[in-house]
């Protein structure tokens, strides 16, 4: 993540959680060892993590000719996240560990369009419902959101979201400050990427989009390894490059010939709905591709085609070596992945292209809590903000004379 701070002292409790959770250590021997501190400060520091409940000790590590060393873990279950990814007309929300890993999930449909109050008092309610059927019960340690327009990420807040009324510069944190947690707000391709990235691709590449096609069209970018945001949180906006040939399309932001508005999932849908087919919405186009329509399937092809032109220029930019395409239309699979591919190894650049994978997301329409579980673990649990939660923890534990 590339706004979490992590600066920590060097042997720093923050720093020996971390080395336990991506199982470069196991015990307090190896601890000593990755670290470079000295065993009294490591048995310190552990023993500040044990009583934060953040490590838990589960046995004895196999011996190596001395005493057995005590295996450590990372307690997972010292806390819930709950976490809820919007999208334009349904969302989905959920519980997590603090590995991320999802405890209880609902999906639900409702339109982003009814406002900031509305929306977020229905994800409440979900949260609250969720918790309820969890046992036993854990204090919640962060909330996540993901909404699809752009965020300015520092703030917490959408800027000027084309599909979002009522939205512009409203604090989504605020709906939850009774909860005293963190709230952390995103881009809901941001989150979508984190998702797929963390789940399935983090030990294979360092570089990867992913391109969600639902109602509109955007872009999570995972440059070396961490989420790139840009300077304002705007980096990603792919749904608006214009396109040519399309000058008479006027997009939902007020210009014209914005991808999203030519090869969009509802660009698509009212394409379909001028020819006489019933067609809402992103998930009626998809249903016909799947019933095997082929001027649903056609219209789909071409929306990827029309795609790739765009993806082509940002593969020449960036280089990626994975191309994610999610989002309600990526349910018509090959016909979507066919018209990207056929036109981005057509334009782009034969180095960029070499090993270049375009694919479907694996997660499907769970990446969007998965990657906003990872985000707000991934803040909770910065080496520095560790070492600060410690503190917290000594500083509170009653100090008993005799």
């Amino acid at each position: 993540m590339d706004d979490v701070v992590t600066t920590a002292a060097p042997g720093s409790a923050g720093q020996l959680l971390q080395l336990v959770r991506d199982g470069v250590a196991k015990t307090r021997p190896q601890l000593v060892v990755e670290s470079g501190v000295s065993r009294a400060v490591v048995s310190q520091r552990v023993d500040a993590l044990l009583s934060a409940g953040l490590l838990r000790e589960m046995g004895q590590a196999a011996s190596t000719g001395g005493r057995p060393a005590t295996r450590l873990a990372f307690n997972a279950d010292a806390g819930w996240v709950l976490v809820a990814d919007l999208g334009a007309t349904h969302a989905r929300v959920a519980v997590t560990d603090l590995m991320g890993t999802v405890l209880a999930e609902q999906p639900g449909d409702i339109r982003i369009d009814a406002g900031p109050m509305q929306v977020l008092s229905w994800v409440r309610h979900r949260f609250e419902a969720l918790l309820a059927d969890l046992a036993p019960a854990r204090p919640v340690w962060g909330v996540g959101i993901g909404v699809p327009g752009p965020v300015e990420h520092a703030a917490g807040r959408a800027v000027s979201p084309p599909i979002m009324p009522g939205w512009d510069g409203y604090a989504v944190a605020d709906h939850f400050q009774d909860l005293g947690v963190p709230v952390l707000v995103d881009n809901d391709v941001n989150i979508m990427a984190l998702g797929e990235y963390h789940d399935h691709w983090r030990r294979e590449v360092d570089d990867l989009l992913l391109i969600k096609v639902g109602t509109g069209i955007g872009c999570g970018i995972i440059a070396s390894g961490r989420l790139h945001r840009g300077a304002q949180g705007a980096a990603g906006d792919l749904g608006h490059v214009r396109v040519q040939g399309h000058d008479d399309v006027v997009c939902t932001c007020g210009n014209t010939g914005c991808v999203e508005a030519v090869a969009g999932g509802q660009a698509i849908a009212d394409r379909l709905r001028a020819q006489g087919y019933d067609t809402p919405d992103a998930r009626a186009v998809v249903q016909l591709v799947q019933e095997g329509d082929s001027i649903a399937t056609r219209a789909v092809r071409e929306a990827g085609q029309t795609l790739g032109r765009v993806v082509a220029t940002a593969v020449n930019l960036f280089n990626p070596s994975v191309i994610v395409i999610a989002g309600d239309v990526s349910y018509a699979r090959e016909q979507l992945l066919a018209g990207v591919r056929e036109v981005v190894y057509q334009r782009s650049l034969p180095l960029a292209t070499r090993h270049l994978q375009i694919v479907a997301p694996r997660l499907g329409d769970r990446a969007g809590i998965r990657g906003a579980g990872e985000m707000v673990v991934e803040r909770l649990l910065a080496p520095a903000a560790v070492d600060e939660l410690v503190h917290r923890s000594v500083d509170a534990t009653p100090v008993v004379s005799g």
